[in-house]
C-alpha cells in the first residue's frame, strides 16, 4: 500500500522511488584525477601573483561563477565550473542508475534544470576555486588561472550540496545529499581526510569562528510531495554539534523535541540555513515551510523565541515552496544586532532586530532570493535574487541597497573570496559571456 501511494503522489514518477533507494545503497567516495578528454589535470600548483579580494556567485542552472570586486561591486569575469561537462555527461549516460538520479535532480530538485554550481570557495592563495556540483555527485577544485581542474571528489550517493570551509582554510566540509555522510577534504588535494554520519539530506554546514566545532543540519526528503502526510516520509532530520578535528558528534539535537517542548509542535523540525551571534550562543534557524526563524539559546539548549516575518503569498498552497523553503537565506552583521533574511517565496529581503525582532522589508527588488550572506567588513549583506539572475548589496544600518549586479542563470551560493590579480588583468582582454 505504501508503495502504491508513494506512485499515485502529486509528483508521480517511478523515480521517487529510485531516488529513496539512495539513502540505503550511496556510492563510494573518492578523488580522482584525470587528464584526458577535457580540461582536467594536475596543474602542477600555478602560483598567484597577487591576489584580488572578490565575490563569488554561483549560477546552479548555468554551471558558472561570475566573480565581482568587493570594492566596487564590478563584475571582473566569469568561471567555467564545468569544464568537463562532456565527459561527466557521458559517463552518466553509460551508467543507467546514474542517469535515473541526473535525472531526478533536474525533475524533482532543479525545478526541470539541471544543478551544476552549489556552493564554492577559493583557497587562501587565490589559487584554487573549489565548487560542489549537485548533479554530477562531486567536488572539483578549479586552478583559477588556467580555468582546468586540479583534482576531483566523488561524494557518496548520486548528489554533492552545501559546504563549508575551515577558518585556517586548510578543509571543505561538504554534504552528500543521498549519502547521508559529511566529507572533509584536504582543499590542495581533494583526499578525504574524513567524514561524518547525518540524517537524511545533509544540508548546511558552519565553523565555528575558532575552527573547533562544526555546526550541521539535515533537511530531510524535501523533494518528496507528502508535506502533510500523517506517514512522515520526511525522513530523519537532525541538527549537529561535530568536533571539527575528531569528528565526534558532541551534540545532536531532535528539533522536533525542541520545538514540542517550546509549544511550536507545528513547525517543521528540518533546520535550513542558519546565522548566530558573535559569541556563537544564540543561533537563528529557519525551518521548512516557516516565513521567519526560530531562536535558539546553544548554552541552555532550548529555543528561546519565534520571529514571524511577512507571509506575502498566503493563498500559495505549501506544496509550491521551492523545496520546502518559504525562507532560504539568513546571516548577521559583526555587530550581532541585525539579521538579514532571504523571504523566498514572497520575493522580498528582511532587516531583523536581534533585540525585538521588529523589521523592514524590501520588496521590488527582484525575484526568489535564495541566499544571503554577509561580506568580510561585516556592514553589508549580500543577497541572490535566483529568479531575476542578480545579486544586491544591502547596508545593515541603513537598510539601503547600495548596488545590484547582473550574473548567470539562477545565482545561488555567494562567499567571499580571493583570485590571482593576474586573472583579473587576463579578462580584460577576453569577452565576458
Amino acid at each position: 500500500m505504501l508503495l502504491t501511494s508513494l506512485w499515485h503522489c502529486r509528483r508521480h514518477s517511478a523515480l521517487t522511488l529510485i531516488v529513496m533507494v539512495a539513502f540505503l545503497f550511496p556510492l563510494p567516495a573518492s578523488a580522482s584525477w584525470w587528464n584526458w578528454w577535457d580540461d582536467e589535470g594536475d596543474n602542477g600548483g600555478s602560483a598567484a601573483s597577487g591576489e584580488r579580494d572578490v565575490i563569488f556567485v554561483g549560477n546552479n542552472w548555468e554551471g558558472t561563477i561570475d566573480v565581482i570586486d568587493v570594492a566596487s561591486h564590478e563584475r571582473l569575469g566569469r568561471i567555467n565550473g564545468i569544464p568537463d561537462k562532456n565527459k561527466r555527461i557521458a559517463e552518466i549516460y553509460l551508467n543507467p542508475v546514474e542517469l535515473l538520479f541526473f535525472q531526478a535532480i533536474k525533475t524533482f530538485i532543479g525545478e526541470g534544470h539541471h544543478q551544476f554550481v552549489d556552493d564554492m570557495y577559493s583557497s587562501n592563495d587565490g589559487r584554487l576555486l573549489i565548487v560542489s556540483r549537485p548533479s554530477f555527485a562531486d567536488v572539483v577544485a578549479l586552478d583559477i588561472a588556467s580555468g582546468k581542474i586540479a583534482w576531483r571528489f566523488e561524494v557518496e550517493g548520486y548528489r554533492s550540496d552545501h559546504m563549508a570551509i575551515s577558518p585556517d582554510g586548510q578543509q571543505v566540509a561538504v554534504s552528500a545529499s543521498t549519502g547521508k555522510v559529511v566529507h572533509i577534504l584536504d582543499v590542495q588535494t581533494g583526499e578525504e581526510v574524513g567524514q561524518f554520519p547525518s540524517g537524511n539530506s545533509p544540508h548546511e554546514n558552519v565553523y565555528s569562528d575558532d575552527g573547533e566545532r562544526l555546526y550541521h543540519a539535515s533537511i530531510g526528503h524535501v523533494f518528496l510531495p507528502l508535506d502533510r502526510d500523517p506517514i512522515k516520509l520526511k525522513g530523519e532530520r537532525v541538527f549537529q554539534v561535530v568536533d571539527a578535528h575528531t569528528l565526534e558528534i558532541l551534540k545532536k539535537i531532535d528539533m522536533k523535541v525542541k520545538l514540542e517542548e517550546a509549544g511550536y509542535p507545528d513547525l517543521s523540525p528540518a533546520v535550513r540555513p542558519m546565522a548566530h551571534t558573535p559569541d556563537e550562543r544564540y543561533f537563528y534557524f529557519q525551518l521548512s515551510f516557516l516565513h521567519g526563524f526560530i531562536e535558539y539559546d546553544m548554552q541552555d539548549d532550548r529555543i528561546t523565541r519565534l520571529a514571524t516575518l511577512p507571509n506575502l503569498v498566503p493563498d500559495m498552497p505549501i506544496e509550491r515552496y521551492l523545496n520546502d523553503s518559504a525562507h532560504h537565506g539568513i546571516a548577521m552583521n559583526d555587530a550581532g544586532d541585525t539579521l538579514c533574511v532571504a523571504g523566498t517565496m514572497s520575493d522580498y529581503v528582511a532587516l531583523v532586530d536581534r533585540q525585538t525582532f521588529e523589521y523592514r522589508i524590501k520588496t521590488g527588488v527582484g525575484e526568489k532570493p535564495y541566499w544571503v550572506t554577509t561580506s568580510a567588513d561585516g556592514e553589508h549583506c549580500y543577497i541572490s535574487w535566483s529568479g531575476t539572475d542578480q545579486v544586491s548589496v544591502f547596508h545593515y544600518a541603513s537598510g539601503q541597497e547600495v548596488a545590484r549586479v547582473d550574473v548567470g542563470d539562477h545565482p545561488q551560493r555567494i562567499r567571499e573570496g580571493k583570485v590571482p590579480q593576474s586573472w583579473v588583468d587576463d579578462q580584460g582582454s577576453l569577452f565576458l559571456p
